[in-house]
């Protein structure tokens, strides 16, 4: 068991700290991602992206009624849902909920009829995506080769 320093005393800094990358979203202007495939202008506002992995964090909102139609990604992601309800083609999940989504399947995902959905969205490598409609796909739309 580590022996307990007074109050107030930390021993001695050590020469190694950790820099530490912060994001003040309340003060971040929101981009705008453009979807030519559903004509959709995306709420969202650039977290984190690890140089080494490719892994990125966003800050996204979906506008009442969205739905990212059927998609696939070169890439896993979690959305962790901060307000409204995720509204996906396995059901909704609402506040405090952590939706993963692994690479290599087709999706569907959006905000409900009601409400915004706010979100973090996770990335475990680069971010790219690709819709039915599109000419190349990342995987098969019938689950041949997944």
């Amino acid at each position: 068991m580590a022996a307990r320093l007074p109050a107030g005393d930390h021993g001695p800094t050590p020469s190694n700290l950790v820099n530490v990358t912060v994001a003040d979203t309340s003060r971040m202007p929101w981009d705008i991602l453009h979807v030519d495939q559903t004509g959709a202008d995306i709420p969202f506002k650039p977290l984190f992206s690890d140089p080494d992995t490719g892994m990125q964090v966003f800050l996204i909102r979906y506008r009442v009624g969205f739905t990212n139609i059927w998609h696939s990604h070169p890439c896993a992601h979690g959305m962790y849902v901060l307000d409204g309800v995720l509204h996906t083609h396995e059901g909704e999940y609402g506040p405090g909920s952590f939706v993963w989504f692994d690479e290599g399947g087709w999706m569907e995902h959006g905000a409900t009829a009601e409400n915004d959905c706010t979100f973090l969205f996770i990335t475990n490598k680069p971010f790219g995506i690709c819709y039915a409609g599109d000419h190349e796909h990342f995987y098969p739309m019938d689950g041949a080769g997944t």
